[in-house]
């Protein structure tokens, strides 16, 4: 049970691990694009790929056909990846080996839809991934294996993403094996735990004025490449990407020899020094954002010196 790209790589390495997928379980296909075109999920691409029964419920709990349909399957064992919904207890008994959950973070921190994107923003320098069996309480099922790694300093949630994917789908198939061979332990979770809530798009506008710059580069990191962080400058919408966090110090050291504003002299939000080599420099409290990824508005993304050959921005110009 699965629908992105991350609960195809773990569908990916059971399937080849030689494990019989008696049925795949995802979300119903989606209108996407402009021609708003309906589009199956990673995983229904993957089923039909390897021709094993999708199964493709609007909802689960008092569904009764469906869960008649799952029962006829006669699964052993049922693996539950990104699928996004809380199996009732019901659904739950029906494998005897139970279900099983691939969640990114070392539970008990981060409960929840959106354990990555919530690790960047935070600042954490590690983070993990859980397998666990399910429980009819939000992540909160006995504990089987878990892996910690440490997140690289500029990491983007897209990045940290797909490295967690494919640590997790190897963790799975070793939880499997040890289910198969009767060898698997269980662990209960502690009762202290943290929540990894879904993300509203209000949290990708940057706040100059409360945010640390630190915590500004941790936006950015966070929300690329689900929805990206925003400011305005002129009225119109920019997008940035990718941005380092620099001390005074550093930008000091960079800005020798070029026309500048003084960092004390500035408000935050302000464009402190604009230089098609050197870059965009902004001034954020505690610190200065250096841009190197953006996007204008109705524009695509490109990198911060391509962007000034062919956009103006002035020094001493405000992002609100």
């Amino acid at each position: 049970m699965g629908t992105p790209d991350f609960a195809r790589e773990s569908l990916d390495k059971l399937y080849n691990a030689g494990y019989e997928i008696c049925g795949i379980v995802t979300v119903p296909d989606r209108p996407s694009g402009r021609g708003m075109k309906l589009i199956p999920s990673p995983v229904k691409e993957y089923a039909l790929e390897k021709k094993i029964k999708i199964f493709q419920p609007e909802k689960i709990t008092n569904n009764t056909e469906f869960k008649e349909e799952i029962k006829a399957l006669k699964p052993d064992l049922v693996c539950v990846v990104s699928y996004g919904v809380i199996l009732p207890k019901s659904f739950l008994k029906i494998p005897p080996l139970g279900c099983v959950n691939v969640h990114p973070s070392m539970l008990p921190k981060y409960r929840g839809s959106a354990p990555i994107q919530w690790a960047i923003l935070n600042g954490d320098k590690t983070t993990g991934v859980t397998i666990m069996y399910l429980n009819e309480q939000m992540d909160a099922g006995d504990i089987i294996s878990q892996q910690e790694v440490n997140i690289g300093e500029d990491e983007t949630t897209g990045e940290l993403w797909n490295r967690l994917s494919t640590i997790g789908s190897d963790l799975l198939l070793e939880s499997v094996k040890e289910i198969e061979n009767g060898t698997v332990t269980r662990t209960h979770q502690p009762e202290e735990f943290t929540i990894a809530p879904m993300l509203d798009k209000e949290i990708s506008k940057i706040d100059w004025k409360e945010k640390e710059s630190y915590q500004i580069k941790n936006l950015v990191r966070g929300l690329n490449p689900i929805m990206g962080t925003y400011s305005f400058l002129n009225g119109k919408k920019v997008k940035f990407w990718r941005v380092q966090n620099l001390s005074k110090e550093e930008f000091n050291n960079i800005s020798q020899g070029i026309e500048h504003l003084e960092y004390e002299d500035s408000s935050v939000g302000t464009v402190i020094m604009v230089n098609e080599k050197k870059g965009l420099y902004i001034k954020a409290k505690g610190g200065i954002i250096s841009v190197l990824e953006i996007q204008g508005e109705n524009a695509k993304r490109m990198n911060i010196g391509d962007f000034l050959r062919g956009n103006k921005i002035t020094l001493g110009e405000r992002f609100d």
